[in-house]
């Protein structure tokens, strides 16, 4: 994907918004087979290298990725894992194309919102360009940002947010976040972005400017998010 740097004085036209997509739960539905696959892998993992048996594995995994936000953030910490090696294991898919849930429209969508487009995924980078490949859309982002980018730093860090900043020139008053995770977009309403959270919940925290249910409800409410096509 082709790197576009950013000038300063592009940012007077709103045309010239930048859109940021977390990649899993948000550009697709990950809950019905991909996040149960990376589960078992992230315990058998554990297994094996911490030689570990299947329930004190799986308590692990939980506990690291509740204190840290990932999992990988606490085998790093705490037991010096090699990241490469972590992620390159934990996330083989043999069946992918069975398991990405495709959303017809979402193509029509990302055509209709203006300006720039890019996935921040706290998912490693072989992953993420499979999955944008099997869902037709790797075309519509101008980059993908995965860990291995961020330095392993992940979202909600603000460090990850800053090294894909500084890659871009962005200025984040003009960006608009879409994640599913309200922890990720409350760092990314502190550095001044404007949050889209996708959730099914009734009820959105104060530093959420917009909640639809589906991406595909984007171009509804890019009014509320002062963008006009």
């Amino acid at each position: 994907m082709g790197v576009k740097p950013l000038r300063g004085n592009l940012w007077k036209n709103k045309m010239n918004k930048v859109w940021i997509f977390d990649l899993d739960n948000t550009l697709h539905n990950a809950t019905p087979h991909i996040f149960p696959h990376i589960n078992r892998s992230m315990t058998a993992y554990l297994q094996k290298y911490l030689e570990l048996d299947e329930p004190a594995a799986n308590a692990l995994r939980i506990d690291y990725w509740r204190r840290y936000g990932a999992t990988l953030s606490g085998l790093m910490r705490h037991h010096g894992t090699d990241p490469d090696h972590f992620l390159w294991h934990t996330h083989q898919f043999p069946e992918l194309p069975q398991m990405v849930l495709h959303e017809p429209q979402l193509r029509h969508v990302l055509q209709r919102l203006p300006g720039r487009k890019l996935v921040f995924s706290n998912a490693p980078k072989h992953y993420a360009e499979a999955v944008l490949e099997l869902l037709c859309i790797d075309h519509f982002f101008d980059d993908l940002f995965a860990i291995e980018h961020t330095r392993f730093q992940p979202k909600p860090r603000i460090a990850g947010f800053m090294r894909l900043m500084n890659k871009h020139r962005l200025n984040p008053v003009q960006c608009v976040m879409v994640e599913d995770s309200a922890e990720n977009l409350q760092a990314a309403k502190r550095l001044g972005m404007k949050t889209v959270w996708v959730s099914d919940s009734h009820r959105a925290p104060a530093y959420v400017d917009v909640k639809i249910r589906t991406v595909l409800e984007l171009p509804r409410v890019m009014s509320r998010l002062s963008i006009t096509t």
